[in-house]
Parts: structure tokens; sequence; C-alpha cells
């Protein structure tokens, strides 16, 4: 196959988005549209992609980084102007070339190359993607020839009462001769009602030139949604969930309600892990095989080993070991790292910390800063006090150690392996390995002070009432 290269038109506004953030930047299922579009050229192998900026330009060049190249289009002329500007890259060069839009995230890059196998094998100066609509009213029809090659694209406008039951419509994704585009975009005007220099108007030129034009109808209608406004950016959400969803029942993983369980396009997961309703998937999360998640867990950029459960939990960037369990109600703040066969249980915070193999935080603590090592019991209501209004410290717990309940473990410290830290103690020196802490006050009963304490409540009240 011939070289390909990519043009991602990604200078407009986007207005009707009514948003401080710049339309193709905006997330469908956590990756920004045109990031999602760069992924898919590249998947569908381009060598070479330019990406037309404008409005936002910093932004979106901020974003990709070096995944493109970039040229800008200083005013929006139109798609045929915008294409334009890629010329100096672009114009000199051998091959086909995909001119997709950036709000276009549902194009799928087996589409794409079963659009370019198409456009080489027919030996076609353009192929324009398409889709068929039951109701096609507003789109740009494809009209094509007896022999399937598309004659003209007809705007709805403009179509005559024939053509409008045209059900296939241009999708604005195509690939072209990339020599023969150049030379063709240098022959278009802006003779039209708004001005601008439609990339249409290259089909046009190619037909008068007897070039033979293609058009590659897609199965999947989703594929044409361009993202303008809310009401598309939720469509294109709903669609992309149901894509991502039914990959990974494909892959083994049993969703028990997909209309309920949001996964982000990065999220990676293993066969034979259940997935609860409520479920919410971000970023690079991955999750190993035979894994229960949720009801109703929130992982971001978490790694989850084979046989965890989580339910009804929060962790960010966070490491959750083989067998552990998370949950209810537990949230692991970054930094935290679990071993195998660890136990968070309800009611827990762990920030930045870490549990080697077997250890427990049941219910009700507050772990911080801490180096917890194996088969560690921490009881309830057990915290590490990391933080002195200034600075954060870290609390070391050895092997076999007991944490008691409601123990204050005052940082820096060190618990030694096997020590036993009494309930109710504020620790505030270290406990070498074996002994026995108990740094509590001792308890002294007063006889008959209750009531007496009762009485002088009693008569204050009744005084302040006359």
């Amino acid at each position: 196959m011939k070289k390909i290269m990519a043009i991602v038109l990604a200078a407009g506004q986007g207005k009707r988005m009514k948003s401080k953030l710049y339309k193709v930047l905006h997330p469908v299922c956590g990756k920004p549209m045109v990031g999602h579009v760069l992924d898919t050229v590249k998947e569908a192998a381009s060598e070479r992609t330019v990406v037309v900026v404008g409005h936002g330009a910093e932004m979106v060049k901020s974003y990709l980084g070096d995944t493109a190249e970039f040229v800008l289009q200083e005013q929006q002329l139109g798609t045929g102007h915008a294409v334009l500007q890629a010329k100096e890259l672009l114009g000199s060069e051998d091959g086909v070339t995909i001119v997709i839009c950036g709000d276009t995230p549902l194009v799928q890059a087996s589409t794409l190359q079963s659009m370019l196998e198409l456009h080489e094998a027919s030996g076609a100066a353009a192929t324009i993607l398409s889709a068929s609509f039951e109701n096609p009213a507003g789109y740009g029809r494809i009209i094509r020839g007896e022999d399937g090659t598309v004659q003209r694209i007809v705007e709805h406008k403009d179509c005559t009462p024939e053509e409008a039951k045209v059900r296939e419509i241009n999708t604005g994704t195509y690939c072209f001769d990339n020599r023969k585009l150049f030379d063709s975009l240098s022959k278009v005007t802006n003779q039209n009602a708004q001005g601008e220099y439609y990339l249409t108007d290259v089909i046009g030129l190619l037909k008068e030139a007897g070039e033979i034009v293609q058009g590659y109808c897609t199965e999947d209608t989703a594929e044409a949604i361009g993202v303008n406004d809310r009401v598309a950016l939720a469509d294109a959400e709903r669609f992309m969930r149901e894509r991502i969803n039914r990959k990974h029942l494909l892959n083994g993983v049993t969703l028990i309600d997909p209309a309920s369980t949001y996964i982000e396009s990065g999220v990676q997961i293993g066969s034979d892990t259940v997935v609860h309703p409520g479920t919410v998937l971000r970023g690079s999360t991955v999750i190993g095989e035979d894994c229960v998640i949720g009801p109703s867990a929130d992982l971001t950029n978490t790694a989850v080993h084979n046989g965890a459960s989580i339910k009804y939990s929060v962790a960010v960037d966070a490491v959750i070991g083989e067998g552990s369990t998370v949950g209810p109600y537990a949230n692991l703040r970054p930094g935290s790292k679990l071993g195998r066969d660890c136990k968070i249980g309800d009611f827990v915070e762990l920030k930045n910390a870490t549990l080697d193999d077997g250890s427990k935080v049941s219910h009700l603590s507050y772990v911080g800063d801490a180096i917890v090592g194996k088969d560690v019991n921490i009881g309830c209501g057990a915290i590490t006090v990391n933080y002195d209004g200034f600075n954060k410290a870290v609390t070391e717990i050895g092997d076999g150690a007991f944490i008691g309940s409601n123990v204050n473990l005052i940082a820096p410290v060190k618990i030694g392996n096997g020590a036993y830290v009494v309930a109710g103690s504020t620790v505030t020196q270290d406990v070498p390995e074996g002994d026995l802490a108990i740094a509590r006050e001792r308890q002294v009963n007063k006889p008959g002070y209750a009531d007496k304490i009762r009485a002088r409540a009693k008569a204050k009240k009744e005084r302040s009432q006359k």
C-alpha cells in the first residue's frame, strides 16, 4: 500500500458547545475527542499526521505534544482552506491522505483501513466515507452512477425531490491521492453564499478531470457523528461507552449491568472478572483476572491484581495486590499500595501508604505516609499522625506487629517486628521488636461522683430558669 498520511481538522471554535474548553478537547469516555481521532489514524497506519489548529491552538498543541505536526489556520475560511494550510508540509508527498475532523471520535481504524483498501484497489483519486440513514435530512447526499462510483455530493438544500430520497450521506471523512488533492485545492474558489472554500468542491473538480471517486459506506452510523454541541457530545459518549463495554464483554469480562457501568477508553480488564452496577473505571486503570469490582467502585489510574475484590470504595493512583479485599466505603488515595491478601475494611482511608502481604486495617482508621510490614493488624480507630501543621512524617510498622484500637502513632515513629501496642495508646517513641507499649493515663474511679455532677448540673439549670 502507498504511504499513508492524515490531516486532522481541528481549527473550529465550537461556539455551539457554549464552553470555555476548546471543542476538540472535550472528553469522550475520558479522552479528548482529538485524542481519539489521532489514535485512530495512527492505528490505520498513518506515517505523518498534520493537525490544523486555530482557536485554542496552544491548548491543542500542548495536549497532543509530539504525536503530530501542526499548521495554523488563522482565519476559518472553510474546510478546503483548512486542508490547504498543510500544503507546505505535505504538498510534495506521494501517497494517500486521510482527511478527518477532530470532532469525530467514533470513526474506527478498521473502517479507515477498509476505506483505504477500496481506494487503492479501484485506483480512485478520492474515496468518501458515507453512511446510510433512515432520515438523512440536513446531510449532503452521495449520488452514485450506474457503475457504483460517486458522481457528486449534493447538499440537502440543493437536492431535487429525487435526490432527497437518497439515504446515503457524506460523513465528512475522506481519503485522497495526495498530489491530486492539493492540485485540486488550488482551483477551489469561494464563490458561494458563505464565501468559503469547501473541501467538497474537490470532488467535483476530480470528476470533471475524469478521475474515479469512490464511496465506502460504513455499517456503523455512529461513525457519522460530528460533535458540535452538548447533545451530540452526550450521544458520542453513549455510543463510545457501548462500544467499550462490548469489547470487554467479548474479551471475557462479566458486566452485570452494562448500562450502569462506566468504563473509560484506556482501561484494561482481565478475563473472568465481574463488574457490578454503579462502577466507574477511569484513566489507565488495569484490572487483572478473577476480580470482583463493585458494586459502586470508583477507580482511577489504579492497578488491581488477580483475585482482588473492591466494593463501594474509591481508589486513585493506587495498587491493590492479588487476593486483597477493599471496602465497603474505603478511600485509597494516591500512593496507596497493598500486597497480597491484604484487607482494607469499612471507613478506612489510606494515603501514600504501603502494606505488605497479609496486613489488615479492618475499620475506621487512617493510615497515611506509612510503611507497614507483613501480617500486621491495625485495630479500629487507629491513626498514623503524619502531619504537624508544617511537615509530613513517616510511620514504620514491622512484620507481625499488632496495633490496638484507638492508637495514635505520632510520626516519625517505628514499631518493631512483632511489637504490641495496647489499645488507647498515644505512641511518641519507637517501640523495639517484640516489646509491648502502653502509653495512656492510669484509670481513676471516683465513687458516687457521677451523681454529684448530675445534681450540680440540675441545680444550675433550675437557677437559670427562674
